[in-house]
């Protein structure tokens, strides 16, 4: 039996080919992968942006965007950052107009923020971007490629989720 490092890129072995058990080396070979094509893959669509944003001032953007009208701390723990850090944040944020500070309805003292519809605009620009960027690159690849990569996609998804 050849090492996993020996196998040309994609080989799988004959456990793996019949959905038997994947060997440690093998599945330390299959993470190196995947974490080499994923890094590879991310900062090329990091890359595609809007308005002037950091990848990080994104990603705060974005986590407001879903989570609604987080305070600074939810956000800071959302996003896994300080939350002195998530301040400046949002101050850049604030002053490009993308995000907008509100007092919280049922404590005054407590401060949340929401996107702006400028925030929002500049979104979808950038997810707008990033999608065009992925079709693009779709494109290169069969239809057979293209229907087996559909069919993987849930399963990165749970593994974005640590499920």
């Amino acid at each position: 039996m050849t090492v996993a490092s020996e196998r040309p890129a994609g080989a799988a072995t004959t456990a793996e080919a019949e959905g038997g058990p994947i060997d440690p080396d093998a599945e330390a070979a299959l993470a190196a992968r995947l974490r080499l094509a994923v890094t590879r893959l991310a900062r090329p669509l990091r890359l595609q942006v809007a308005g002037g944003l950091t990848p990080s001032q994104i990603s705060a953007l974005a986590t407001a965007e879903r989570l609604g009208t987080p305070t600074l701390g939810e956000l800071a723990a959302a996003e896994q950052v300080q939350p002195p850090s998530m301040t400046r944040m949002v101050a850049v944020l604030e002053t490009a107009g993308m995000i907008g500070r509100i007092g919280d309805p049922a404590d005054g003292r407590v401060v949340r923020v929401a996107v702006t519809a400028e925030g929002l605009r500049t979104l979808l620009r950038i997810r707008s971007m990033r999608n065009a960027f992925l079709a693009k690159r779709l494109r290169r690849l069969s239809d057979e490629e293209r229907r087996q990569l559909a069919s993987l996609v849930p399963l990165l998804e749970r593994l974005v989720e640590g499920r």
